[in-house]
């Protein structure tokens, strides 16, 4: 388990904000190393994570275009490059990184992330995990309401089809999310730790633990 939902006796509580992208291969990267730092420090301290969302590419369309071609267009001739990068990158943390199926809007993915985090973060937290999964190592759409639903589904998360029908639910509380948590930013994944330690990109195991140690002081 990434985290804890109540705090222990004589443990400190460390309260992390991510603001991130559900298309950001980095924020999956952070994400795995702050997990990695998080099972070493479980005796040390208490965790609560709670996700606020950013958009890479806010006018991105709903329907989707091809991923590969997207960064193509997007990178030109780095995109290879990047894309074996990457690939390195996730075969050290044990993935294969897949470039296959469509990128597009994150609007949804992100309504869901709330909504999971209504039912508890622990709910939340595991959510982003199966979402990246899906996208960055499975071929699967970012935007397609099935894989979401599927995905809550796997971590417990109650209501998400009924939820995701109405466009409007969840909405507000996103749109305000972001202004609170990411509006300031212009990358992601960025983090905040109990309010004072800021980091920010796919930071290896270690810096998060050193921000532990000095967030707890």
């Amino acid at each position: 388990m990434a985290q804890s939902e109540g705090s222990s006796p004589g443990r400190k509580v460390i309260q992390i904000d991510i603001s991130s992208d559900t298309v950001c291969p980095w924020c999956f990267v952070g994400k795995r190393n702050l997990d990695k730092a998080i099972a070493s420090s479980k005796d040390q301290f208490d965790f609560e994570i709670r996700w606020h969302p950013f958009f890479l590419n806010p006018s991105a369309p709903k329907e989707g275009v091809s991923k590969a071609e997207f960064y193509k267009n997007k990178f030109g001739p780095r995109s290879e490059q990047i894309k074996a990068r990457m690939t390195e990158i996730f075969r050290g943390l044990g993935l294969e990184y897949d470039i296959s199926g469509l990128t597009g809007n994150t609007l949804d993915s992100h309504r869901l992330i709330y909504f999971a985090g209504k039912q508890g973060l622990d709910k939340q937290h595991n959510l982003v995990e199966e979402l990246c999964l899906g996208y960055f190592t499975q071929g699967k759409y970012i935007g397609d309401q099935e894989f979401l639903v599927e995905s809550t589904k796997k971590v417990g998360v109650e209501g998400a089809a009924e939820f995701l029908q109405d466009p409007n639910n969840g909405l507000n509380e996103v749109n305000e999310e972001f202004r609170k948590y990411s509006a300031h930013i212009s990358g992601v994944p960025y983090y905040v730790i109990n309010g004072k330690q800021q980091l920010s990109g796919g930071q290896p195991p270690e810096v998060f633990l050193k921000a532990f140690q000095a967030a707890a002081v």
